[in-house]
């Protein structure tokens, strides 16, 4: 009887062990997918912060072109 206990102990252990070596996995894999995922935010934020200041110059580049053409209207007259 005692050898058939310290089978199923043993079997309940090893058990037990790749229980906790899934969870460490799904852990790890979780943890490195949110690093990816806030990278991609940071360079998203990145691209954002660029394609406004591209949109700004671009915005102040027909405005400035805009104020130059009813300069010269205004100074027609």
């Amino acid at each position: 009887m005692t050898d058939m206990t310290q089978i199923l102990y043993s079997m309940e252990n090893s058990i037990k062990l790749q229980n906790r070596a899934r969870a460490q996995r799904r852990a790890a894999k979780a943890e490195q997918e949110k690093k990816a995922f806030q990278e991609k935010l940071m360079r998203a934020g990145a691209n954002k912060l660029e394609l406004e200041g591209l949109a700004s110059k671009v915005k102040g580049s027909d405005d400035a072109v805009c104020r130059d053409q009813l300069i010269s209207m205004l100074s027609g007259f």
